[in-house]
């Protein structure tokens, strides 16, 4: 027998028709490219979205082509969002930090009808519009006055204010099929092309439910966040939907992503919770450091993208009061994976053990379900100890990826991450490396994650590599690649004694190599890859 319940699908459009209806007024603040703030209220966020969503019919988007982005947060960006997959049509964010011949791959395979974009990026848009095949409309998302005098693009590029002011605010979203796709988002791949990840409606909504939940990312109308994060890569971490659902103030950062642009911010609109990845982190403690100032709004900040440093976590709870929250995700997951919160017992444990529990990835949300297992696919025990290859399943995980002829990624009905895992009896989840950065040394297995957790400890490291090189008795042995802080005298003997006591001492790196940067990927994340390439025969040829 059915439930006598009312059948409504899942649709992100209800989002901004909820926001509209109950928290109309609530304030939605961006630092725009052109340098000033722009404000107005999820009102003016729906108005303006029905007027774009008219603007896409009339410029011929049909239901289930993609439309592309090409820009940083802002209330622009989130017009589009709403416009695009409310309508139909599919979101398709581009990711500006990527090679300019990855992104014309993307553009071609994900065959994007028009690309919305903000003026930083007109020189990259000119870059591409030259190798990409199909005809494109272009948008600048500025208005008539801020509008390019002259462009090298060989087909029209309109003006995004102009195309709005163009039409009539009243559109019905129309009634689509949950499972009907709502956005598009290619993974940052360091080996290979790209791979598309298509979300649905229902997926998403799915998310954003679990994403705000209160052992989540625990967001609500009392809060102001600001995602750092950004709404090119897996919809910020899915921030902009949950701030529409619970109602709470946004403020997007534009470009200006560095520690005193956030830092002013954060304290003129008065940011309770942000997130990002820890780089930029790295940036804002710097700035409030130099300063001697403080936070007086901020109370948590969501860190993920790569492992959070328990440095980075003493750093902003014991001298800020900020909560870190540890996240994990995947562009393959919409992201959310799992959120480090504390059980109840955790909060009379001693400050170490705390942090030891904090450095976790941790628990996965409702939806997410996951396992960890062994060479032969066996699943292996939750005893904090055992480490496997991390798998997951739920309702906004992918089953394959956009476009691909290559088979299912599943393994029984699994989504192999290529992370290596374990997870503790309380369902506490911890990364110690990606299967293809894993140390094989001696036979015995090293995590490269907790070598670089050990010396971001040490006060005069700003940043730690770990990668394998290969060696003439083990196999492999860890290298230590390292970035001090500016006038530090550091050496590499003072450093790896700094392991003694910390680490098993046939863990200890054999040798550590000061270099100026690492390089990092589109979304901020180290390539390893690149590192292995240069350093792999260190101790061969030393």
């Amino acid at each position: 027998m059915h439930g006598l319940m009312m059948q409504q699908p899942l649709l992100v459009a209800s989002l901004l028709t909820h926001a509209e209806r109950h928290h109309g007024g609530q304030e939605i603040v961006s630092r725009r490219v052109e340098g000033d703030i722009h404000r107005y209220c999820y009102r003016d966020l729906a108005q303006r979205a029905r007027k774009l969503a008219n603007a896409l019919a009339g410029l011929g988007i049909n239901q289930g082509e993609r439309v592309g982005t090409l820009a940083w947060n802002g209330y622009r960006h989130m017009e589009l969002y709403f416009a695009v997959s409310g309508s139909g049509a599919v979101l398709h964010t581009l990711n500006p930090r990527l090679h300019v011949d990855q992104l014309a791959y993307i553009i071609d395979h994900a065959d994007d009808r028009v690309i919305f974009f903000d003026l930083t990026f007109l020189p990259l848009i000119e870059s591409v519009a030259s190798r990409i095949k199909s005809p494109k409309v272009f948008v600048a998302m500025t208005d008539r006055a801020s509008m390019p005098a002259k462009h090298d693009l060989p087909i029209m590029l309109l003006c995004y204010e102009d195309l709005i002011d163009g039409h009539r605010d009243d559109f019905s979203w129309p009634l689509l099929d949950e499972n009907h796709a709502s956005s598009l988002c290619y993974t940052s791949g360091t080996t290979g092309n790209p791979k598309g990840v298509l979300y649905s409606h229902r997926s998403t909504i799915l998310h954003t439910y679990a994403a705000a939940l209160p052992d989540s990312l625990n967001c609500s109308a009392r809060d102001v966040i600001l995602p750092v994060v950004p709404m090119f890569h897996v919809n910020a971490w899915g921030l902009p939907y949950i701030a529409c659902m619970v109602g709470a103030k946004l403020v997007f950062p534009g470009p200006a992503l560095d520690g005193k642009s956030l830092y002013e911010l954060i304290e003129a609109e008065q940011v309770t919770l942000s997130a990002g990845v820890p780089t930029v982190w790295q940036g804002l403690l710097r700035h409030v450091a130099e300063r001697g100032t403080t936070f007086t709004s901020m109370r948590r900040t969501i860190v993920g993208g790569a492992p959070c440093p328990t440095a980075m976590t003493t750093e902003f709870q014991e001298r800020y009061q900020v909560d870190v929250l540890h996240a994990w995700g995947m562009t393959e997951l919409s992201p959310v994976g799992t959120v480090c919160s504390f059980k109840a017992h955790h909060l009379s444990w001693p400050t170490p053990q705390r942090y030891a529990v904090q450095a976790k990835q941790g628990r996965g949300v409702f939806g997410i379900d996951m396992r960890i297992v062994g060479p032969d696919g066996e699943e292996l025990s939750w005893d904090g100890q055992v480490t496997g290859d991390l798998q997951v399943r739920g309702p906004w995980v992918t089953s394959g990826y956009f476009g691909s002829e290559d088979a299912s990624p599943l393994s029984d009905g699994w989504f192999p991450t290529g992370d290596v895992a374990k997870i503790d009896p309380d369902g506490f989840m911890q990364i110690t490396d990606r299967s293809k950065d894993v140390i094989k040394s001696g036979g015995e297995w090293i995590s490269s994650i907790d070598i670089e957790n050990v010396a971001c400890l040490h006060p005069e490291v700003a940043s730690a590599v770990c990668i394998a090189a290969r060696h003439p008795k083990w196999d492999e042995r860890p290298l230590l690649l390292i970035v001090k802080k500016p006038e530090s005298a550091l050496g590499g003997d003072e450093l790896l004694e700094f392991f003694d006591g910390r680490v098993a001492k046939w863990w200890k790196p054999d040798a550590v190599v000061f270099v100026d940067a690492v390089p990092l990927g589109a979304t901020g994340k180290v390539l390893k890859n690149q590192l292995r390439d240069q350093f792999r025969d260190y101790y061969l040829t030393a």
